[in-house]
This record gives C-alpha cells, sequence and structure tokens, in this order.
C-alpha cells in the first residue's frame, strides 16, 4: 500500500506544477501570439501544441525503447486525441459567451481536416492485414511515413491559410491587449521555462500513472487508452483552460487540434525509434476502435465550426459538445468492455 500512496502523492505533485506552469505556458503563448504577429491559431496550433506534447513524446519513446510496451505507445497517442477533444467539450462548457467553436476561428476546420485524414491512416495501420502490413520501408510500416508527410503537409497549409487570412488577423490583433509591460526577450525566456516545467512534470506524470494502472492490474492497451492518455494530456487541459481565462478561444482551440496533429505525426516517430517491426501492425486491434472515436469527435467539431450555431443548444453546452461526451463515454465502455 506504501507504493500506491507514494504513486498517488506524486501524481498530484506533478499535476499541480503543471498546473501552475501551464496557466503561465498560455499567459505567455498568448503574448508572444500578440508581439510576434503570427495569430492565436497558428501560435496554438504550432507552437505550444508541441509544447504540451512533449510528454506524450517522452512517455512513447520510453514505452517502446525500455518497456517495450508498444501497445501503450500506440494508446496514449490515440487515447490522447480523443481526450483532447473531450477538453473541446470542456471549453464549450465553460465559455459564457455561447458556444465555443461558434467564436472560434474557421481556420480551424484545415487542422481539424487534416486529423481526419491522419486518423484514418492510423486506423488502417492497425487493421491492415498482410499483404499491406508487409509494405515497410525497413522496420517502418508505410502508413507510419504516411502520417508524418501529412504533417509536413498540414503545417505547410495552415500557414498559407493564415498567410492569406492576414488582413483579418491584423484586425484581430488591434483588439488585442498590447501586453506593453512584458517585452519580446522576456516572453520567450519565460514560455521556454514554463515549457520546460510542464514537459518534466508531464513525463514524470505519465511513468506515475503507468506504475499506477500496472498496481490496479489493467491490461497494457487499456492503461495506454485511457489512464496513460489522459495523464499526458494534463498539459492540454491546463493550457486551454488558462488560455479560455485569457479570452484567447483560437489560441485554445488551435492548441487542441494541434496536439492531435502532432501526437499522430508521433506514430510515425514512434514507428522508425521501434525497430522490431511496423508499430502500428503489431499493436492490439482495440486501437483502431480509438481512432474511429477519435474521427467522430473531429467530425462533430468540423460541423460545428461550419455552422457556427449562435446559442447552446441544451442551455449549459452545445449540441456538438454533448455528441463529445457522449463518444467519450461510450469510448471508455467499449475499451473497458474490450478486455
Amino acid at each position: 500500500m506504501s507504493g500506491w500512496y507514494a504513486g498517488w502523492t506524486q501524481f498530484l505533485l506533478c499535476g499541480l506544477a503543471i498546473m501552475v506552469a501551464g496557466t503561465q505556458l498560455s499567459r505567455y503563448g498568448d503574448i508572444l501570439a500578440v508581439k510576434t504577429g503570427m495569430g492565436r491559431t497558428w501560435m496554438g496550433l504550432v507552437i505550444i501544441a508541441a509544447a504540451t506534447s512533449l510528454p506524450e513524446l517522452a512517455t512513447g519513446a520510453s514505452s517502446i525503447l525500455w518497456v517495450q510496451a508498444p501497445d501503450i505507445t500506440v494508446g496514449d497517442l490515440l487515447g490522447s486525441c480523443v481526450f483532447n477533444l473531450l477538453i473541446l467539450a470542456l471549453v464549450d462548457l465553460l465559455y459564457p459567451r455561447g458556444p465555443a467553436l461558434t467564436a472560434a476561428d474557421r481556420g480551424h476546420l484545415v487542422a481539424a481536416g487534416f486529423g481526419v485524414v491522419m486518423l484514418g491512416v492510423a486506423v488502417m495501420g492497425v487493421m491492415a492485414h498482410s499483404p499491406i502490413a508487409s509494405l515497410t520501408f525497413l522496420h517502418v510500416g508505410l502508413s507510419s511515413l504516411v502520417l508524418v508527410i501529412c504533417y509536413l503537409v498540414a503545417m505547410r497549409a495552415v500557414f498559407r491559410y493564415q498567410r492569406r487570412e492576414l488582413a483579418a488577423y491584423q484586425k484581430e490583433r488591434e483588439e488585442e491587449p498590447a501586453y506593453e509591460d512584458v517585452t519580446l526577450n522576456r516572453a520567450l525566456l519565460l514560455f521556454g521555462v514554463n515549457a520546460l516545467v510542464v514537459l518534466a512534470a508531464g513525463v514524470w506524470l505519465a511513468r506515475t500513472a503507468a506504475h499506477l494502472a500496472e498496481l490496479a492490474g489493467w491490461h497494457m492497451s487499456l492503461m495506454g487508452t485511457l489512464f496513460v492518455a489522459a495523464s499526458t494530456s494534463l498539459p492540454e487541459l491546463v493550457v486551454t483552460l488558462g488560455a479560455l481565462r485569457l479570452g484567447a478561444i483560437d489560441l485554445a482551440v488551435g492548441n487542441l487540434f494541434g496536439s492531435n496533429l502532432i501526437n499522430l505525426a508521433m506514430l510515425g516517430v514512434m514507428d522508425i525509434l521501434y525497430v522490431k517491426g511496423p508499430l502500428l501492425g503489431l499493436a492490439a486491434s482495440v486501437h483502431a476502435v480509438t481512432g474511429l472515436m477519435a474521427i467522430l469527435m473531429t467530425g462533430i467539431a468540423s460541423l460545428e465550426l461550419a455552422y457556427r450555431p449562435q446559442k447552446k443548444a441544451l442551455r449549459w453546452m452545445s449540441t456538438g459538445a454533448f455528441l463529445l461526451v457522449f463518444i467519450y463515454a461510450a469510448h471508455i465502455f467499449v475499451q473497458a468492455l474490450a478486455r
């Protein structure tokens, strides 16, 4: 029992560190978005998403290099995608002016569309059988290479979209706070320091979560998909809520969609590190269900971004947010039933 209590103590301390550093990361990310002129959508989608996804990278690498548990890696990365989309529902619940995605920039549809494509590629990689599964470059599966290429194309497409919408972003910057009390160099320094804190605490949090799940006797794929995925997504949760508190809705939404794109690209990177064979092909087939759930949830979020309802149909949350919660609950049920 002492190991159980020690594990939970470490888990809570890491969570507290992420809450403090993640809140500051949101603030200085918003300052950088204003002072550099990159815009909140781009800052959330690329820079902050990369910083909050570092725990998934470290956890995935350690799972396949030292623990030799590919199911934890695949479950963590795909499960984090589902959990990040659940956070969108929480954002909607806490956004008082109406449906949160209605207030967000339509440019997020580009990232969401690429997310659906990459999730489809990942699902096919998990479900592929011979002869498709034998299509590899050295030990790396074809689907993993496609995921990395798709991420690079997605970043280029989003950048080009942002450049076309420069006039709109210029108007947005005129309405943003100037942050005259903080210099650009100070913002860069404090952003980097808080990102390192989030990384260190997130990595330790994920390891502690895996240890607690082992003590509870959970299966490897269930452990990665639910418990470890939720733990490594805590930075995204804290940073997103911090951005929402600042009124930076595009920073919050961009962070979540961007984190999903990076998580899917990481599947390709992890496959390169895993030399025993195609990572997705060797993972349990139940991970395909997680990927399909993420596709459904991304599609729902995309519809709400495009349709832009003006009122929350369910008083406290929009119809899309309610469906995101419902599908996540169904995802937990299916994962537990599959054991």
